[in-house]
């Protein structure tokens, strides 16, 4: 029963199995990684370090979200989009504001270190997460993903259906001296998110709205059912371990999650209980604890090869940067005086471990990327 697809979709499980890599880890038993006390408290210096800079008021830390990439550069293009929208009811805006986030997350695998894409009308260069973010953003305001040209702002099942590569590539401005991991991947998760028998994505909006309070868990749960059928793996993001059998992790699935909280919030739901969703196991995130020192590799291989999603080290890294970022949210918390409630660790991931992760990651390689290095055909959720 412990191992039911249902359990394995829950926050617990992803901690309890977080937890007892950890303790596997600590242990001595991961041919990977050492724990290191000294490294941890590194990672939270880096991390308290970044959250000075970017916040003189940890009451006005937002949260971890894509809603804060449509923000590269400092501008609020949603903001700018937003009066397009004015004449309609608040739960029609949460809908097209949720249509807009499931796609642009779901365009939200790695980008690979060569592409970047060019703002219409900024004429700013963004690339990783940021530009896919603008990019797909500008295909939305741009009605992309409408089956109606007069009504733009808005994704159709029906219009997901039929995209293909080609819109894809020339959305994100793909060429040949400007190549996009993942092209093909994208383009079929997309077609698969209009196959899942929603009209469109914001109809999670209907199935979440049903009282006033909202329970974070439960927004994960709810696209953890309802989209499921197009995630690549049939368990989608959860990997076998030698040691502790299957891992969860969510990662996509609860970064959508978090990205949800702010159109539904805006509709007038209250979301409660946010700290029960976990830390997200990506490589900026999981290259602070390494670049700081609070995972010391044993194997030199560790940092030279390129390793599969589903490799016992990758696995073992990813479920150390779950149970590791509630210790590193924990001490941020300390050092600032504040208790989980008015600093939840999605806002500890914002303040944050994840511009801390890019600035060490700047600081010890060109380019800025993740110290060990994953293979990722942009399906990997």
């Amino acid at each position: 029963m412990s191992d039911s697809l249902a359990w394995l979709r829950t926050p617990a499980a992803i901690r309890e199995r977080a937890e007892g890599m950890l303790k596997y880890a600590e242990d001595g038993r991961s041919a990977w990684f050492a724990v290191d006390p000294n490294g941890l408290e590194s990672a939270v210096q880096a991390t308290l370090a970044v959250t000075r800079r970017r916040f003189s008021n940890p009451a006005a830390i937002p949260f971890h979200s894509r809603w804060r990439h449509f923000e590269a550069g400092g501008r609020d293009r949603w903001a700018a989009l937003a009066p397009r929208l004015a004449s309609l009811p608040r739960e029609e805006i949460a809908r097209r504001r949720i249509d807009l986030a499931v796609v642009s997350v779901l365009l939200d695998a790695g980008a690979g270190p060569d592409w970047s894409y060019r703002e219409p009308g900024s004429g700013e260069t963004f690339a990783r997460s940021e530009g896919l973010a603008v990019a797909s953003f500008h295909m939305f305001a741009a009605g992309a993903f409408s089956r109606d040209r007069d009504d733009p702002l808005r994704v159709d099942a029906e219009r997901l259906a039929t995209l293909t590569p080609a819109d894809i590539a020339f959305g994100f401005q793909v060429r040949a001296h400007n190549p996009l991991t993942g092209l093909e991947g994208r383009a079929e998760l997309l077609r698969k998110l209009g196959a899942t028998g929603l009209a469109r994505p914001g109809a999670l909006f209907d199935i979440l709205a049903v009282g006033g309070e909202l329970k974070a868990e439960s927004i994960l749960a709810a696209v953890l059912d309802r989209l499921s059928s197009i995630w690549p793996r049939p368990m989608g993001d959860v990997w076998p371990h030698p040691a502790l059998g299957l891992v969860p992790f969510h990662k996509l699935s609860q970064w959508l999650s978090y990205s949800l909280v702010e159109p539904l919030e805006g509709a007038g739901l209250r979301v409660v209980e946010l700290d029960r969703l976990t830390g997200l196991p990506e490589y900026r995130n999981g290259g602070l604890l390494v670049d700081a020192g609070a995972l010391r590799p044993k194997q030199a291989a560790l940092l030279q090869q390129t390793f599969a999603p589903g490799d016992e080290p990758i696995v073992e890294w990813r479920a150390l940067t779950v149970a590791l970022l509630d210790r590193v949210a924990g001490h941020v918390r300390g050092h600032l005086g504040l208790d989980a409630e008015r600093l939840p660790l999605v806002k500890v991931l914002e303040a944050g471990t994840w511009f801390a992760g890019r600035a060490l990651a700047a600081e010890r390689r060109p380019g800025g990327g993740p110290p060990i290095t994953v293979a990722s055909d942009g399906t990997v959720f």
